[in-house]
């Protein structure tokens, strides 16, 4: 009773929305980290190294 149904799939017919998906969301993640970068780096007084000591 069981069948042994396999379906193959062309290069014309796939369609990887969840890789761009998950580009997508990398570029977002890594532009909202670049924008806090430069209001935190950049807006402040002055330039700061994060856990240099002075």
């Amino acid at each position: 009773m069981s069948s042994k149904l396999q379906r193959e799939i062309g290069h014309d017919e796939f369609d990887p929305k969840g890789t761009l998906a998950l580009i997508t969301i990398y570029f977002v993640i890594i532009s909202v980290l670049w924008i806090f970068m430069y209001f935190v780096e950049f807006l402040g007084n002055d330039l700061t190294v994060v856990g240099a000591i002075a």
